[in-house]
C-alpha cells in the first residue's frame, strides 16, 4: 500500500533533544577553568581550616593597641614618678587611705590625670584578680617608631640594640635605660614572641622610654641584613665568640649589638648573619650574665671607646 503524501519541508522528529550540534556542551567543556587554587583557598581542604584558625588567632595582634593597666600602690607611684603617659587612675571604693594612696592621688592630680573611684568588683574584673591593693593606673599604648624612619634619622656613627628572644619586660626596660644612658640611638624588638613596652617596661626604664625610640620589626634576620646594607657592623653577644669585649675595636663605627636571652641566647639564623660574635670576659665559675646586664656592660665599654676617639 502506498504511503500518504508528505511534504518535503516537514521533517520527521523521532529523537529527543537537538537534532544538530551539542547545545554548547562541547564549548563549555573545552573552556579553561584557570589555575588550581591553593590548598588553603579550597574551603573543603584541611589547609583552609588551618588558615582560618591562624587568622582568628592573629586578629588584631599587631594593628590594635590596647591600654595597659598597672596595679599595686608601689608600681602605680613608680609609673607616675617616671612620667609614664597615663589616661586614668582608678581607686577602689572602700580602700583604706594611707600615705601611699594619698601620694598616688596627689601625683595624678599634679599631672592632670583623671582620678576615678570605682566599685571594687569592677577593678577586680579589670585586673583579672584582686591583687591590685585598691589602685590601678591605665597607661596609654606605647607609640613605636618606624624602623626605616629611625634608621634614616641617625646622623653619624649610630649605635643600636636588637633584642632577640627577650620575653621579660623588665629586661626590655633595663636595656632601654642603658641604651639611653650610653648614647644609643634606639632599640629594636620583634613583634612576636618578645616583651613589649608595657607598664612594667616603662617603670624599669625610669621614663627613658619616652625619649629613646623603640621600633618593632617582623623579622629580626631581615633587619640584621638591612643594618648591614647601611654600613653597620652587627655584633652578636654570645658565649664562645671569636672576639671578647677587650679585643673588639670597631665600637667607634656604625655598630649594632644583638642581645639574646640568658637561657636560649641568640637564635640560629640571627647568629649566622652576625658579622662578629663577641663574649663578655668574666670569671670562669660564672655561667652567664643577665641579658640586660650584658647589654649594659657592652654599651658602657662602647661609649667609653667613643669618648676617647672624640
Amino acid at each position: 500500500m502506498a504511503k500518504p503524501y508528505q511534504r518535503r519541508d516537514v521533517q520527521k522528529k523521532n529523537k529527543k533533544g537537538p537534532t544538530k550540534g551539542s547545545g554548547g556542551q562541547r564549548r563549555r567543556g573545552l573552556k579553561g577553568k584557570g589555575a588550581t587554587p591553593k590548598a588553603e583557598d579550597r574551603v573543603y581542604h584541611a589547609a583552609h581550616k588551618r588558615k582560618i584558625d591562624q587568622q582568628r588567632r592573629n586578629q588584631g595582634r599587631h594593628d590594635r593597641e590596647v591600654a595597659d593597666l598597672v596595679v599595686g600602690r608601689n608600681p602605680v607611684i613608680e609609673c607616675l614618678k617616671a612620667k609614664v603617659p597615663s589616661e586614668a587612675l582608678f581607686v577602689a571604693q572602700g580602700t583604706g587611705h594611707d600615705d601611699r594612696l594619698s601620694e598616688a592621688v596627689a601625683l595624678a592630680n599634679s599631672k592632670n590625670i583623671p582620678v576615678q573611684e570605682v566599685p571594687r568588683q569592677q577593678l577586680d574584673a579589670m585586673t583579672g584578680n584582686g591583687m591590685h591593693q585598691g589602685l590601678g593606673l591605665k597607661i596609654q599604648p606605647y607609640k613605636y617608631a618606624d624602623f626605616d624612619d629611625l634608621l634614616e634619622s641617625v646622623d653619624g656613627p649610630g649605635m643600636f640594640v636588637i633584642l632577640d628572644n627577650i620575653t621579660d619586660p623588665r629586661n626590655l626596660g633595663a636595656v632601654i635605660r642603658s641604651a639611653a644612658a650610653f648614647g644609643g640611638n634606639g632599640v629594636v624588638i620583634p613583634e612576636r614572641r618578645s616583651a613589649q613596652v608595657t607598664g612594667v617596661a616603662w617603670r624599669t626604664s625610669a621614663g627613658t622610654a619616652a625619649r629613646l625610640p623603640v621600633a618593632r620589626v617582623t623579622n629580626v634576620t631581615r633587619t640584621v641584613k638591612q643594618f648591614q646594607d647601611n654600613g653597620y657592623t652587627v655584633v652578636g653577644l654570645d658565649a664562645g665568640g671569636e672576639h671578647t669585649l677587650d679585643t673588639f675595636d670597631q665600637a667607634t663605627e656604625k655598630v649594632v649589638i644583638v642581645v639574646g636571652s640568658e637561657g636560649k641566647g641568640i637564635s640560629r639564623l640571627v647568629r649566622e648573619n652576625c658579622d662578629v660574635i663577641m663574649s663578655v670576659p668574666m670569671q670562669d665559675w660564672v655561667e652567664s650574665l643577665n641579658a640586660s646586664v650584658a647589654a649594659g656592660v657592652v654599651l658602657s665599654e662602647f661609649a667609653r671607646q667613643r669618648r676617647i676617639a672624640e
